[in-house]
């Protein structure tokens, strides 16, 4: 019977439970899609992801990425959470790692501590930001479980937006946003009704106060009810806000999971590039579990 080796760690956190949970595992030669697909959704987090030989050996490793329900192209926390686990068995070079993934070739890079110790991972998000579909504030209020009233347009409307996973991002205000309860049932009404969608909706909810963002994410049709810290849905955020605010560069505090018990810090940066906006995600990862799978 093969087995299979995997960690556990929290990341966008500098304590054990806190954060979003990842499981890497960490050789993943020898698997099928479905097993890892079964793996993802026996292991019930939000992501796992599965290391592979890198096609390039100028390249850290293979990373494919799986939710409960379907393999993703590019998330945030999984490419900060492997990062750090394979960092920790010497696997970087410089406190570098290169991941080729569906949507592209992912940078990380590792920080250590006076000890050694790899603390922190920063990524850069493998595209520049890209917009489609404007949704209705109504539509977008119903599926959070608040009145049209409670959604701010003044920046932007809600709106689909990616640097590499697309999420739909929607401004609410600071009271409201705590109160955000997703309805299945609205989410599922909106999805049918806006084929543009591609069947995903995963909608990224903040209330801004210049800088410093607190946010909740929800996809209950991909089996996350809430996600405690979206690496990607920030980065694409950051990259939103520039492209809206104006200047070259800007760099935000993204603070998530409070009201599931998990609080999660994210820090972003975006600046303005050649082929367009680009950003970075990057925070803290701990360690927290080991074991084996038996396939």
């Amino acid at each position: 019977m093969p087995s299979y080796a995997f960690e556990t760690v929290d990341v966008f956190t500098d304590r054990r439970f806190g954060g979003n949970p990842l499981a890497v595992f960490t050789d993943a030669r020898g698997m099928s899609d479905a097993e890892m697909q079964a793996l993802a959704a026996e292991m019930n987090l939000s992501e796992t992801t599965f290391v592979l030989p890198p096609e390039n050996p100028a390249h850290t490793a293979r990373v494919r990425i799986f939710h409960r329900t379907a393999e993703m192209p590019f998330a945030g926390h999984p490419n900060v959470g492997t990062a750090c686990v394979l960092a920790r068995h010497g696997r970087d070079r410089g406190g570098v790692l290169l991941f080729e993934e569906l949507a592209g070739l992912v940078e990380i890079r590792v920080e250590r501590d006076a000890a050694g110790i790899v603390t922190t991972a920063t990524i850069a998000a493998p595209q520049a930001l890209s917009t489609s579909a404007v949704l209705p504030v109504d539509g977008i209020a119903a599926c959070a479980g608040l009145s049209a009233a409670d959604i701010v347009t003044g920046a932007h409307r809600p709106i689909e937006a990616s640097v590499g996973v697309r999420f739909v991002l929607a401004e609410v205000r600071s009271e409201a946003l705590g109160r955000a309860l997703p309805d299945i049932a609205a989410f599922r009404r909106l999805e049918a009704a806006h084929a543009g969608l591609g069947g995903r909706l995963s909608l990224f909810l903040y209330a801004r106060d210049g800088a410093r963002i607190r946010a909740r994410m929800f996809a209950p049709l991909a089996g996350t009810w809430e996600d405690p810290a979206t690496g990607s849905a920030s980065a694409t955020l950051g990259a939103l806000l520039l492209s809206l605010d104006g200047g070259e560069t800007a760099g935000f505090e993204v603070t998530q999971g409070v009201e599931m018990g998990r609080p999660s810090l994210l820090r972003v940066t975006a600046r303005r590039a050649e082929d367009g906006f680009r950003a970075t995600v990057g925070g803290g990862c701990v360690p927290v579990l080991c074991g084996e799978a038996q396939l």
